[in-house]
């Protein structure tokens, strides 16, 4: 196992090029965040904010550029770095419990038995995110927001250093998206850890976050929030005027 640089920034990408066919996805996206960051990617659908994601996590090779998290290639340390993913894109007919998924996040593949120590790790994760009577729950028993909260424990159950989140608040009300943020922040307290979250809520990414990245293919921003969730790097990304939710706080 890598242990990456001591100092590096957890996430760090240089002139990142991602192609599909023909289609350029991202293009020359270069930007890093410091230790105990916390990070919103927004831009309209399409922008390549997933694809990014998965940069990030190793999945995508970039045909030119590179991405590093705590100065080694994306993906060399995966037991750095918790992923929760658009809880959309789940199948609520699998059959499985929320300890089985938790502990998948252990694993990295789904466990058909669980050790005793694996168990106790898996508990003390939902505990963390107040989930802890939801152990036995079949997946399809759960509330959108009791979902979410499964998904956090199985990113959080190794204790990362980094945490993804892709649209996290997909599916969710308001106080489970609420408490999302709540329980992420707290981790960054206890822990230290940055953050780096997909997100279509710019009022979420005002408040919660310590820097912005505006991203459509480019980089139209990348800062502290009330400089770059302005008209100009909004209009750049969305193409249009008057986008006005960047003034709905």
């Amino acid at each position: 196992m890598s242990e990456g640089a001591p100092g590096a920034p957890p996430l760090h990408l240089h002139r990142v090029l991602v192609r599909l066919g023909e289609a350029i996805i991202l293009e020359d996206v270069s930007f890093e965040i410091e230790p105990g960051c916390f990070l919103a990617v927004v831009g309209p659908n399409g922008a390549g904010k997933s694809t990014l994601v998965k940069v990030a996590l190793g999945l995508i090779t970039p045909q030119r550029g590179h991405a590093a998290l705590f100065g080694t290639v994306a993906g060399a340390s995966p037991e750095r770095v918790g992923y929760v993913p658009q809880l959309k894109t789940f199948d609520r007919s699998f059959p499985a419990t929320a300890l089985e998924l938790v502990v998948s996040g252990l694993r990295r593949s789904w466990p058909t038995r669980i050790g005793v120590a694996e168990r106790e790790q898996a508990r003390a994760a939902l505990a963390r995110v107040g989930a802890e009577h939801l152990e036995l729950r079949q997946l399809a028993r759960l509330s959108g927001g009791e979902l979410q909260r499964v998904y956090l424990a199985r990113a959080l159950v190794r204790r990362p250093s980094l945490v993804l989140l892709d649209e996290p608040a997909t599916g969710v009300d308001f106080l489970a998206e609420h408490d999302l943020y709540d329980l992420l922040e707290g981790y960054q307290r206890d822990t230290g850890a940055s953050v780096a979250m997909v997100t279509h809520d710019l009022a979420a990414a005002r408040y919660h976050a310590d820097r912005v990245l505006v991203l459509n293919r480019r980089v139209h921003g990348f800062g502290p929030p009330d400089e770059v969730l302005c008209e100009p790097c909004l209009e750049r990304a969305f193409g249009h005027h008057g986008h006005h939710h960047a003034l709905a706080f």
